[in-house]
């Protein structure tokens, strides 16, 4: 391979802001995991957010991108998973897997789609130097005529517009939107972007908490909801403490420890089994590796709310935000229905 922009590149990112700014370019911001192509003739490179390669992990995207892409290009993108109208990042998540076979079998049943949305090289030609609105100028007829399951990302200049889709594309899965300013060279591991998200708060039980990496003092509390059948689910974790307010949530919480075994809801939590019928702390996973998921068990007698983005499935997509005690709300009174679930919309007409 030999390019102007030669692989591992690292995204540039986004930081976030509460408002969509004005004078920029808008994009959706799609939920899935992040990666470069390079392409150089018939090899094909895809780059993840840490460098490291996606390649194998879909084969059909490989064929599709090797058909679809310029000969000689970088592009940055989106692999996303598609599965009943919505993006679905646990099916995505599925495909990080050791095993050949069982990658080739996901690829069938839950082919991938790369959503395109800026250009690093094109030819001999590096962008990284151009401005976003040249790299844009370039990319829209570089993949002129593109079918699934290659897509070019809509983008617009139009702020009302950005706000709709802002409302609009939750329904689908999508996690918010992106503004770029239109003189922004690629900066690669930047946060020189804006991600505006949605927002949104919970009242969630705490059942238990785990040590921060720096010793005895709080990292996250364990957050629970009641499902239909009164059974409290793990849903996530909220984090992100002071030094000091780590150590005082151990003096805090003190008196609520219990011995899982105890009649905690949780109690299962080391049976691999039981994660098949419940949401339980500390489920094993590729991800987790050999991290210590340990954790200390409280009574579930405190409630708390919490500011999240958005749920994937019956849980936190990401780690969530705590807000404040709830004294005044019972465990009893934390269930699922106080989510609320955004309109449907069709993901087939934002990839037309």
């Amino acid at each position: 391979m030999d390019l102007p922009v030669m692989p591992p590149v690292k995204p540039m990112l986004a930081k976030p802001v509460k408002r969509i700014p004005p004078g920029m370019q808008y994009e959706a911001k799609w939920d899935g995991f992040r990666a470069i192509v390079h392409r150089d003739g018939p090899e094909l490179v895809i780059g993840s957010r840490t460098g490291k390669p996606l390649t194998r992990y879909f084969p059909e995207l490989v064929e599709a991108l090797t058909a679809r892409l310029p000969e000689r290009c970088v592009v940055d993108g989106e692999i996303v998973v598609e599965h009943d109208g919505r993006l679905d990042f646990d099916r995505l998540a599925e495909r990080i897997h050791p095993a050949a076979s069982r990658i080739r079998l996901l690829a069938e049943t839950t082919p991938a789609r790369f959503i395109a949305f800026d250009l690093l090289a094109l030819g001999d030609a590096s962008l990284l130097d151009a401005p976003l609105s040249e790299r844009r100028a370039a990319l829209e007829p570089a993949l002129a005529g593109v079918d699934a399951p290659v897509h070019l990302a809509p983008a617009t200049r139009d702020p009302e517009l950005a706000a709709r889709w802002f409302e609009q594309y939750e329904g689908a899965g999508l996690d918010g939107v992106i503004a770029k300013p239109l003189d922004l060279a690629y900066g690669p591991d930047a946060r020189l972007m804006y991600k505006i998200k949605h927002e949104r708060t919970a009242d969630v039980v705490v059942a238990g908490y785990r040590f921060h990496k720096s010793g005895p003092v709080v990292g996250s509390l364990l957050l629970g909801l009641h499902d239909e059948q009164g059974a409290l689910q793990h849903v996530g974790v909220c984090a992100a403490f002071t030094a000091a307010r780590r150590a005082e949530l151990v003096e805090e919480l003190e008196p609520l420890r219990t011995d899982p075994s105890d009649g905690h809801p949780w109690a299962a939590w080391t049976d691999e089994a039981a994660h098949e019928s419940a949401r339980l702390p500390g489920a094993p996973s590729r991800w987790s590796g050999k991290k210590d998921l340990s954790w200390v068990a409280l009574r579930p007698e405190r409630v708390c709310e919490v500011g999240y983005d958005h749920m994937e499935g019956d849980r936190f997509r990401h780690t969530a935000q705590f807000k404040r005690w709830r004294p005044d709300r019972t465990p009893e009174s934390c269930g699922y229905e106080q989510l609320r679930e955004p309109v449907s919309y069709d993901l087939a007409e934002i990839f037309a």
